[in-house]
């Protein structure tokens, strides 16, 4: 799921993994739509006999209480002969022992990514190993946290189960746009504060009318929770290979979100021949939208791979996120996302009360 809130990347720790294609997908259903489950892998990592070395990868946000966590997983990186490197913009939040590489070589070296903060934490560890098919796995350090499943109290067993290979992957798509890719959504705007934007729409070389407001979001299924839910756009299956481009507040032109496959060519033109506009990707910094030129817009399936580890457990919480989200839920479903134990729990309580 996409979250309305982003934030800068925080941590990115990396493992080594190997997949086993002997294993057929499965199904995972996150608002009980059917997904496809990616492969299990194995063998276990640094203690399997195919897999001597691997090389965990550290990003440290400065403003998180991180620090335990990262301690942890140096501790489970010398245990299981695994080793640690952080970019040197990190240099000054990480244990000595991490080795500090330059960001090249920390792309090039990394054999998976464990994120450590939000959502924004998690899409900005994903963008870094776009198209190496480097599991990612999330530790929620941060809010909602729709995209990331282990919780700082259960990163120890998670890094068991990642040395045991006792994990699936889970593909996600990205937008790319040029040299930027999104794994939520680009939004552009105008560039004047207050103001509307025009925007033009071309698919597959073929005009397909205007767009006039406040903005226009461009967004990955994963993405359709985010920004684009909170303007009126679809709730789009992770499972679809599709884009969705949503109008914010349109005054005229196209007023409806579009829903278009991957296969599609989209082009947002600028039209104007003085007045710049915006965009921006996963709510990073803007940048200019000059006029009359072009933004590319195309769709990367399986771009990256996030490890599971319990897909019913990752389905039931975010069943729970999205119902803070006001999808229409009776009483007797509302009922349902409450866990069973603590349902008995208050049952038991009710009984006791006169």
């Amino acid at each position: 799921m996409g979250t309305g809130a982003y934030m800068a990347v925080d941590i990115a720790l990396v493992v080594r993994v190997l997949p086993n294609p002997d294993n057929a997908a499965k199904n995972l259903a996150v608002f009980r739509i059917a997904n496809s489950l990616p492969q299990s892998l194995t063998p276990p990592l640094g203690r399997g006999h195919h897999v001597k070395h691997f090389t965990l990868g550290l990003v440290v946000h400065p403003d998180r209480p991180v620090l335990d966590s990262v301690r942890l997983i140096v501790r489970h990186a010398r245990r299981t002969g695994g080793v640690v490197v952080a970019r040197p913009c990190d240099a000054g939040q990480v244990e000595p022992e991490v080795e500090i590489v330059t960001p090249e070589e920390f792309v090039e070296r990394v054999d998976g990514v464990i994120s450590l903060g939000g959502d924004g934490t998690m899409l900005g560890a994903m963008r870094l190993v776009v198209g190496r098919q480097v599991p990612v796995l999330g530790v929620n350090h941060g809010h909602l946290g729709f995209l990331i499943e282990v919780t700082p109290s259960e990163l120890e067993p998670a890094l068991d189960r990642l040395a045991e290979g006792h994990y699936t992957l889970e593909p996600h798509s990205c937008l790319e746009a040029d040299d930027h890719t999104a794994f939520n959504d680009i939004v552009v705007t105008a560039a004047e504060p207050l103001s509307s934007l025009t925007l033009d729409l071309e698919v597959n070389g073929l005009s397909h009318g205007y767009y006039r407001g406040d903005a226009v979001i461009a967004c990955t299924p994963t993405g359709s929770t985010a920004y684009n839910y909170a303007a009126g756009g679809p709730v789009i299956s992770p499972s679809a290979p599709v884009v969705a481009l949503t109008p914010v507040a349109p005054m005229s032109g196209i007023s409806r979100p579009v829903i278009l496959s991957k296969d599609d060519r989209i082009v947002l033109r600028n039209p104007s021949g003085d007045v710049p506009l915006l965009f921006s990707v996963d709510g990073t910094p803007a940048e200019p939208l000059r006029p009359g030129a072009e933004l590319p817009v195309r769709l990367r399936t399986d771009a990256v791979d996030i490890v599971r580890f319990d897909v019913d457990a990752y389905a039931r919480r975010n069943r729970v996120k999205l119902s803070l989200l006001d999808l229409p839920l009776r009483p007797d479903q509302l009922v349902e996302l409450v866990p069973q134990p603590l349902r008995e729990q208050a049952e038991r309580l009710r009984q006791t009360m006169p």
